[in-house]
């Protein structure tokens, strides 16, 4: 019998749930813990209009929430050592010496001021300040697919220091003001731990801080992190700004080249890349690559490259084009796996809730990676969607 594109896509994804849960097993050690973790993540991977503790019990059987709702914030799991089963798991499927470590954040609107973290703040999501909580995430990009490996909850300074609202979101005592940077250098710094293969870290400028690139560099880890128009350069014994460096360079020094497929094709650019005067560890170096639209010059980005001398410009730009993929992957868990759907205020919950989201959205990209049907057919949300019903 030859199965249809869903129904193949449907299989795999049943697979992976079933390898996925099998992992899990271990940090469950009583059983009801342990099977509402498998109906939360079959809910998630559902048809549930909105994939809170309510609409997931009541799609599991369930009359009330208080199940769905204690697996969340009361019942003894450790979301940290489950993080580590994602990350596992998903290189398991994904792994490849030529894959990239990406960060990024994303914010989750949300009213009033008592859940964990929320305050007025920028939010990408809104693309303007709004009331709401910040999530930093790490994804795990390769030829095979992009999934994530690791999360954080951002919490303003103006929450760390205050006892009573810390108290009641439930923050560890050992929580700190940490920036997103920082909190990325500690994902990061767990991924290198356990092994992950990858040639490449990239962020935009939000992590292209003195810090950060300088804890990678004293990793031996290549990079490729986006920085202002401002960054300062230095040059010939004097500070100079990236624009200023792009605006003096002449015409030859573009060249045109695609920074990966989008939905309409190639993403053309003209880029530029100067060597910079930087100490680098033996065989390494420091370059500014700049990249111009081709349409509208003063449209510009710029990226601080650290990577071995002999790194060709095209892998610089792949590695840059890369980072749309954890926007993606952003998207699709919260549209297809209820990322932002959460209706929980204290920190632990935060941190289960979207655990498992990412859970259930890595298996959604293990079948798409486990799908032998035609690529495009199965990558598809739709497909994906309607198989895991």
């Amino acid at each position: 019998m030859v199965l249809t594109v869903e129904e193949r896509a449907g299989e795999a994804v049943t697979a992976a749930l079933a390898a996925l849960q099998a992992r899990l097993r271990p940090r469950f050690l009583r059983a009801e813990p342990r099977r509402r973790a498998q109906a939360y993540l079959r809910g998630l991977l559902g048809q549930v209009a909105r994939k809170n503790a309510w609409q997931l019990a009541e799609a599991t059987g369930e009359a009330r929430p208080y199940g769905m709702q204690r697996l969340l914030g009361g019942s003894g799991w450790d979301a940290g050592a489950v993080r580590d089963d994602l990350r596992a798991f998903v290189v398991e499927r994904l792994g490849d010496p030529d894959g990239v470590l990406i960060v990024d954040e994303t914010g989750f609107l949300k009213k009033g001021t008592q859940s964990a973290g929320v305050a007025r703040q920028y939010s990408g999501t809104a693309g303007r300040t709004e009331n709401s909580q910040v999530g930093v995430f790490l994804a795990y990009a390769t030829a095979a697919g992009c999934a994530f490996l690791d999360r954080a909850l951002y919490l303003p300074e103006e929450w760390a220091a205050d006892a009573v609202r810390r108290d009641g979101a439930g923050i560890p005592d050992d929580v700190a003001f940490a920036t997103k940077p920082e909190l990325a250098r500690r994902m990061l710094a767990r991924a290198f731990a356990a092994g992950v293969p990858a040639a490449w870290v990239v962020g935009d400028t939000v992590y292209g801080a003195d810090e950060l690139r300088r804890w990678l560099e004293g990793q031996g880890r290549r990079y490729a992190l986006a920085v202002a128009c401002t960054h300062g350069i230095w040059t010939r014994g004097e500070q100079v700004e990236a624009r200023a460096l792009a605006d003096a360079l002449p015409a030859d020094a573009w060249a045109r080249a695609s920074a990966g497929d989008g939905s309409q094709g190639p993403r053309l650019y003209d880029w530029a890349c100067l060597a910079l005067p930087y100490e680098a560890a033996d065989g390494w170096a420091h370059w500014l690559l700049v990249r111009q639209d081709a349409s509208d010059p003063t449209e510009r980005a710029y990226y601080r490259i650290y990577a071995p001398a002999d790194t060709a410009p095209a892998a610089m730009v792949r590695a840059v084009g890369s980072r749309w993929r954890i926007e993606t992957a952003i998207e699709e868990a919260k549209g297809l796996v209820g990322l932002d759907q959460y209706e929980v205020r204290r920190w632990e919950a935060w941190h289960r809730h979207v655990t498992l989201c990412l859970l259930a959205h890595a298996v959604l990209v293990a079948a798409r990676t486990a799908t032998t049907v035609a690529g495009a057919a199965v990558g598809e949300k739709g497909a994906i969607r309607a198989s895991s019903r």
